[in-house]
């Protein structure tokens, strides 16, 4: 479906040379003389590279068919994650290569968003903060506590990260899943 580019808006999803296109910013120009002009700044959405593409008053683009959906975790098999829509309950198995580093913080049961075009998954959104258990910490001492300074763990999912020193096996900590960073200790092991 094409439409005008005065109705393309932050956040609009657009169909450029056949590849689906996120509108991260929108700016308009009035000139003194002739047709307004639409710069867009445009994120891909199968690799995340930007564009700037300018447009003007009166010219069309076409609306990508994106859909999002709740799914909710379920399993990993092989370099697939399998998750269920949580309304239909359908299973869908998406590939290693749309979740990347992201799987980094997938936790069974969690629900997330899925980005559907024509029925092929092209992003996977996760909260913006998870809480994953630390199975596996170096020994720490009194005096290591003593400056800030960082120490590498192993959590539940598999992934390493550097927490300060007093994070302990056993405790659940929250990650920012934007940065993958540590945010706090949510519960220790008593």
């Amino acid at each position: 479906m094409n439409i005008n580019i005065e109705n393309v808006r932050k956040s609009s999803k657009l169909l450029v040379n056949k590849i689906p296109w996120n509108v991260d910013d929108l700016e308009f120009m009035k000139p003194g003389k002739g047709r307004a002009i639409y710069r867009l700044r445009l994120r891909n959405l199968f690799d995340n590279s930007t564009v700037e593409s300018t447009y003007h008053s009166g010219d069309t683009v076409e609306v990508a068919d994106i859909n999002s959906f709740e799914f909710q975790y379920i399993y990993s098999e092989g370099d697939h994650y399998v998750f269920m829509d949580t309304e239909s309950f359908e299973q869908h198995m998406i590939p290693a290569a749309v979740i990347g580093e992201k799987s980094h913080f997938l936790k069974e049961g969690m629900v997330v968003n899925v980005l559907l075009w024509d029925d092929k998954p092209i992003d996977v959104s996760l909260p913006n903060f998870v809480e994953l258990k630390v199975v596996e910490s170096s020994f720490s001492t009194k005096t290591d506590t003593i400056t800030a300074q960082n120490k590498s763990v192993l959590l539940e999912t598999g992934y390493n990260i550097g927490v300060p020193a007093f994070i302990k096996e056993g405790d659940t900590i929250k990650i920012d899943t934007r940065t993958g960073t540590y945010v706090e200790r949510t519960s220790g092991k008593k």
